[in-house]
């Protein structure tokens, strides 16, 4: 059993920044690709950043040179440091892990294609940015 608790988000005005963390429990999870998606109202969930086993990432491209994904392997922490927000970074994010398809997680074209259908995911947090 995997589980991932998020923590962070918040309310911030345009320009600002935030770090959304995520602490992955279980067994093997150092073995897990892992990465951060969000949902906002109105639109399908969207694939933001990963990280595979070996350190790779992948970043959709409203985010590159934004957002940093990184995590810890010794105690299994996933975080996202999010600069220069603006209004339509607005949504709720999610960290996920998966053991199966993590190649399809990683693309130099941006992580748009990974592969949930086996997923493990937190609860999420709320990231609000105003104008």
């Amino acid at each position: 059993q995997v589980q991932l608790v998020e923590s962070g988000g918040g309310s911030v005005q345009s320009g600002g920044s935030l770090r959304v963390s995520c602490v992955v429990f279980g067994s093997f999870t150092c073995s897990a690709c892992l990465g951060w998606f969000r949902h906002a109202p109105g639109k399908e969930r969207e694939a933001v950043a990963t990280i595979l086993t070996d350190g790779r990432t992948s970043y959709t491209d409203s985010v590159k040179g934004r957002f940093t994904i990184s995590k810890d392997n010794a105690e299994m922490i996933l975080w996202m440091q999010m600069n220069n927000l603006n209004t339509e970074d607005t949504a709720n994010y999610y960290c996920a892990a998966s053991f199966v398809s993590c190649g399809t997680w990683y693309s130099g074209q941006g992580p748009h294609k990974a592969e949930t259908q086996n997923a493990y995911w937190g609860q999420g947090t709320k990231v609000s940015v105003s104008s």
